[in-house]
C-alpha cells in the first residue's frame, strides 16, 4: 500500500514553482525535496495558469466553483428524488392514485 502524507503547503508549492522559474529542473527539485517532478510540473503549470500565462485548464477559483456546482447539484438531485418518493405515498395513502400505478 502507498505511503500518504498530507498535502504539501501552498508556500512550499509556490517556493518550488519559483525555482522552477529561476531555472533549476523539476527533476533536480524532486531529488532534493520529496515531491516527485511530476508534481512539481503540475504545480508550475497551475501557477501558470493562475497567472494568465496558460489557458488550458481551470483556474484554482474555478476548479473551487465547478465543484461547489457539483456537490449543490448531487444534493439537489437527491432532494428532489425524496420529494418524488414522498409525493407518491402521500397520493397513495389520500387515495388519489391507486397502488403501484406510478410510471414516474
Amino acid at each position: 500500500m502507498p505511503k500518504s502524507r498530507p498535502p504539501y503547503s501552498p508556500e512550499f508549492r509556490r517556493q518550488m514553482v519559483e525555482l522552477v522559474l529561476s531555472g533549476r529542473t523539476p527533476e533536480e527539485l524532486a531529488r532534493e525535496f520529496e515531491p516527485t517532478a511530476q508534481a512539481i510540473r503540475n504545480w508550475v503549470q497551475q501557477a501558470e495558469r493562475e497567472d494568465g500565462v496558460r489557458e488550458d485548464g481551470l483556474k484554482n477559483n474555478e476548479r473551487e466553483e465547478l465543484n461547489r456546482l457539483r456537490r449543490e447539484n448531487r444534493q439537489l438531485k437527491q432532494e428532489r428524488e425524496i420529494l418524488k418518493k414522498a409525493a407518491a405515498w402521500f397520493a397513495r395513502e389520500t387515495g388519489v392514485i391507486p397502488d403501484g400505478s406510478t410510471n414516474s
